[in-house]
């Protein structure tokens, strides 16, 4: 059960890095970041991100029965391609920050928050076939990912874009870990 809520805490701190590394962009961009814009940005981030997993986990669940046999792979499969997606593009990252604009209204928010939530939708997959209480899931990675995304707006603005590329990278690295773990789990391999 331990090892259950830690993997969660972790899937949701891994799964929030793409929109922390935005909110550090966004952050780079204001000259004062107003308390209203943290929230914003948190309720932005948090709210999509919890809400892409819920849609992944349910769409899972219709099929889940069809592909017990082999889910270890699928949950493997996505996390590998959703963490190495994570840390190549943090590579790629000074080129996007460059866009950012210190706009927080529905038009400049909605299309960032769906951008970064589009891998939480396959995370929402994984989760339903490694039978987790997808409550307990979608309100971690929402809450979580709404802090970062508050926090990396302080951050952006104080210390600059030096934090964002070691975070998605982190970020990257523990979601591979994660479906290793599964995989390794699943075979025998390793036993948690």
């Amino acid at each position: 059960m331990i090892s259950i809520i830690i993997q969660t805490l972790l899937i949701s701190v891994s799964v929030s890095m793409d929109a922390f590394a935005v909110s550090i962009g966004k952050g780079l961009t204001v000259s004062k970041v107003r308390t209203q814009d943290a929230i914003k940005t948190g309720l932005w981030f948090g709210g999509f991100q919890a809400l892409f997993p819920l849609l992944g986990y349910f769409a899972a669940s219709a099929f889940s029965s069809y592909v017990t046999e082999f889910d270890h792979w699928i949950i493997f499969g996505l996390l590998v391609f959703i963490g190495g997606n994570m840390v190549h593009e943090a590579f790629e990252e000074p080129e996007e920050n460059a866009k950012e604009t210190p706009q927080f209204d529905w038009k400049h928010m909605l299309p960032l928050a769906v951008a970064c939530s589009i891998d939480a939708f396959a995370v929402g997959v994984s989760l339903a076939f490694m039978k987790t209480n997808i409550i307990f899931a979608v309100t971690c990675i929402g809450i979580v990912t709404g802090l970062f995304s508050a926090a990396g707006l302080y951050i952006g603005r104080v210390f600059g874009a030096r934090w964002q590329q070691p975070s998605q990278i982190a970020g990257g690295v523990v979601l591979i870990l994660i479906g290793l773990k599964v995989l390794l789990e699943h075979l025998g391999i390793i036993a948690f």
